[in-house]
């Protein structure tokens, strides 16, 4: 049997007292992978700080559940704390703090736990072997000289370190080269299971070359407009944006 995570009915943001999202309803199960696409300013990354609790983005009236449970007003550490994790477009570089002490804090904040130095070593270490990564990388300052495709690396380390129960990757994929997209794509292949649930945004199809999803949505003017497999990111591939608009939008 199927069991839902993540529940978002008739969801209405604004930010700015500006509707961004208007009337958005998603459900996604345990295990699932679902891409959401949209041409620029439809909405795709207000539903991703949204959903992590952004203070900025205001919800006037919907829900959004996860996990059984209301998280409307539920502050974005809380929500990181039951198991939600966002992965930024633009990963911010933080100078004096390194990749593993700054895991180790975090993966110590998430689960409440202190995170002793030895065994946690052992643990990005494990993380870091299945990625592929380069020990050294752990003692390097926080994306500190970090090429584009590092920093997305860096990214999935986190969610492998975190194992939130939904990982949702904001345009992961934007101003990255093939390689460094392929490198990101495989990161969250190796990481997916039964349980662990991923959302991906992006306003490409690049990423689906290697991610085998579940479900893709289309999100224009604040809903999702059409929802479908692969092919439907293949059609936009062919197509454009404007043919769903003039097929789907209201």
């Amino acid at each position: 049997m199927e069991n839902l995570l993540l529940n978002i009915k008739d969801l209405k943001v604004s930010i700015e007292e500006k509707e961004i999202l208007r009337g958005l309803d998603l459900s996604i199960n345990e295990g699932e992978v679902h891409v959401i696409m949209g041409p620029n300013g439809g909405g795709k990354s207000t539903l991703a700080y949204t959903l992590m609790g952004h203070p900025s983005y205001h919800i006037e009236s919907g829900a959004i559940e996860f996990d059984s449970e209301l998280i409307n007003e539920l502050r974005a550490d809380e929500r990181a704390k039951k198991g939600l994790f966002l992965s930024f477009q633009y990963p911010e570089e933080i100078s004096g703090v390194t990749v593993e002490d700054f895991l180790r804090t975090a993966k110590a904040s998430v689960t409440g736990e202190m995170q002793g130095i030895i065994s946690f070593k052992k643990l990005i270490k494990e993380k870091m072997e299945l990625l592929e990564m380069k020990e050294e990388y752990a003692t390097r300052y926080l994306n500190v000289g970090f090429s584009g495709g590092e920093k997305k690396k860096n990214e999935i380390l986190q969610m492998s370190i975190l194992e939130p129960k939904l990982a949702i990757l904001d345009e992961t994929d934007s101003g990255l080269d093939v390689d460094a997209i392929r490198i990101v794509a495989e990161g969250v292949n190796k990481i997916r299971d039964n349980k662990r649930s991923i959302l991906v945004i992006t306003h490409y199809n690049k990423l689906l070359d290697y991610i085998e999803p579940d479900f893709v949505h289309i999100l224009m003017d604040g809903k999702i407009v059409k929802s479908g497999g692969k092919e439907l990111a293949m059609e936009i591939d062919e197509q454009g944006y404007e043919n769903i608009r003039a097929k789907y939008a209201n």
